[in-house]
């Protein structure tokens, strides 16, 4: 097979709530609003489209590890220790569940953060170098 998967379009998280989910997203973490019913809510976020779909309670994207650690399913990436730290920031003065920064023991650093419905999610400190050179992005450190 000489064709290849060529990007992630789409991520779909389960909420309770799409009308309290949509503004959260919008409002919190800066995503566009394109799309909007009882059922389901369409962002535009980090170049692809997040489809917020109305579950039932206590549903998360977030899974388990082997050692029993909940982990999440996606991690955003920001340009730089210091955008990170600035997120990190405003996340927690927004009134959100934020982890701490971390040092993972790879190149850069982490955070965790939750939405309304416990979907817990990571952002990370580097830009993968692909994403850097489509989009003539310097390092911001």
């Amino acid at each position: 097979m000489s064709e290849k998967l060529l990007r992630v379009g789409t991520t779909y998280i389960p909420v309770t709530n799409v009308e309290l989910s949509s503004e959260w997203y919008v409002n919190k973490i800066g995503a566009e609003l394109s799309y909007k019913d009882q059922d389901k809510a369409i962002l535009n976020l980090a170049n692809q489209s997040i489809f917020l779909v109305k579950s039932k309670e206590e549903q998360s994207a977030n899974f388990f590890d082997i050692y029993g650690n909940e982990r999440f399913s996606l991690t955003f990436e920001v340009n730089g220790l210091s955008t990170l730290e600035a997120m990190h920031k405003d996340f927690k003065q927004s009134g959100m569940r934020v982890g701490e920064i971390e040092d993972r023991g790879h190149s850069g650093r982490n955070f965790v953060f939750y939405d309304l419905d416990g979907n817990k999610f990571d952002v990370w400190s580097e830009l993968s170098p692909s994403f850097k050179e489509k989009y003539l992005i310097s390092d911001n450190i």
